[in-house]
């Protein structure tokens, strides 16, 4: 297979606000480098709120409407439905939105957009709490992680329910394009924007993008933090078109979950017992996810 090129372009400036070693800054260039120019965002409340600059400027070289913290759904499928009206069919609608604004505040808005149908780009850029506002638990922190709203001491408090899977939510919906992604997998994210936009409807990619804020590591530690989460798959890379499931990056010897979860102070407190249970968990998701490929592709055969 040829391998793919990166774009050169870039519709990202620099002077972005955004922390040091930000996941969710290096998701919005590879992003805008798959879509090109011809793009229209729609952002609500967080990080990407605050990390272009201060009004009346802003760091992307693409239009860019800033919403409520819950209609990112809605307003990308106004966004769209208008363009329509206008004959401007081939313009992408984006709605770029974090994991709380997702997963959470914003379901019920993705829910109605993906469900009527609308040709619109969601792109959910998971980096596992709502950093922009203090770091508090979201659906989709994963279990044993400490937040401010799960601060742990002598109870324990710490995020013991499971990540939310809201790709797995949209694969529900019987959409035509779910897939997952990461920033330490620049080729693979760049496939998947781009064989989302030869697809009519509405397409959702999932982007783990590590916070060194939030997940209590290193700044220079975000691209491998990132790749480890794949290589012990506990963020495994997937697409799912129209139903089939296929694996785009499959680890020939998965790496324990310790390695991962060692580099990040939010996971420092857990014992050995509980690392051992984290791990257990991960290997059955996996092979559910194995299960899920083979059976979709036995179907479609």
């Amino acid at each position: 297979m040829r391998k793919l090129t990166i774009p050169e372009e870039e519709y990202m400036r620099s002077g972005h606000t955004a922390c040091l070693g930000c996941g969710a800054t290096i998701a919005m260039r590879y992003v805008l480098k798959a879509l090109g120019k011809n793009t229209i965002l729609s952002i609500p409340a967080c990080c990407w709120a605050v990390i272009p600059g201060v009004y009346p400027r802003h760091n992307l070289e693409v239009p860019l409407l800033y919403t409520a913290f819950e209609v990112t759904g809605a307003a990308v499928s106004g966004i769209r439905e208008a363009l329509n009206a206008l004959g401007k069919e081939d313009v992408n609608v984006v709605g770029f939105a974090g994991d709380g604004g997702t997963a959470d505040i914003g379901i019920q808005a993705l829910s109605g957009a993906v469900e009527r149908g609308h040709d619109i780009f969601y792109i959910m850029y998971d980096n596992e709490a709502y950093m922009n506002t203090g770091i508090q638990r979201s659906g989709s922190t994963p279990i044993g992680a400490w937040t401010t709203t799960t601060p742990g001491g002598k109870k324990r408090m710490y995020k013991w329910e499971p990540k939310k899977s809201v790709a797995e939510i949209m694969v529900a919906h019987h959409i035509p394009y779910v897939a997952t992604a990461t920033i330490a997998y620049p080729e693979d994210l760049i496939a998947k924007i781009k064989r989302a936009k030869e697809i009519k409807g509405p397409k959702f990619i999932q982007i783990l993008s590590p916070c060194p804020t939030g997940w209590r590591h290193s700044p220079d530690k975000t691209v491998e933090i990132s790749r480890l989460a794949v290589q012990t798959n506990a963020f495994p890379l997937y697409e799912v078109v129209k139903g089939t499931y296929r694996i785009t990056v499959k680890p020939k010897k998965p790496k324990p979950i310790k390695e991962y979860l060692r580099l990040q102070g939010r996971f420092r407190h857990l014992t050995e017992e509980e690392i051992e249970m984290i791990q257990r968990i991960v290997d059955e998701n996996w092979r559910e996810l194995l299960k899920k490929e083979r059976c979709s592709q036995e179907v479609k055969e």
